[in-house]
């Protein structure tokens, strides 16, 4: 898994690519906590280039929604497609988070 991130102003674009399994989904995390203890509160996380994600990565999603949350954070998900759209579908995440086809939608949501 790789993570490009890049800034927008007060937005944290962050792009995935490969895979979110238990090997990776630490790391994604750790980003996160990184961001976050730096003053991170809107995030654009474009899943375009994601092959895979497991149920850590699930959870390492999950682990910002909460923390934004009481922050008053904001994060838009974009370019979900293939396994990735299922899974999400599946496990119920695609009604806890923003989901947007592509970044020129998700940057009308935040």
């Amino acid at each position: 898994m790789e993570v490009k991130l890049s800034k927008e102003k007060a937005l944290c674009i962050m792009e995935v690519s490969g895979r979110m399994d238990a090997v990776t989904a630490p790391d994604f995390q750790r980003e996160m906590e990184e961001r976050l203890e730096a003053g991170e509160r809107c995030f654009l996380i474009d899943l375009g280039l994601l092959e895979y994600i497991s149920s850590a990565g699930l959870r390492s999603m999950l682990f910002l929604a909460k923390k934004l949350k009481p922050m008053e954070g904001t994060v838009v998900l974009c370019g979900l497609g293939g396994v990735v759209k299922e899974v999400f579908d599946i496990s119920g995440f695609s009604t806890i988070f923003t989901i947007c086809t592509d970044r020129a939608e998700a940057l009308t949501k935040l």
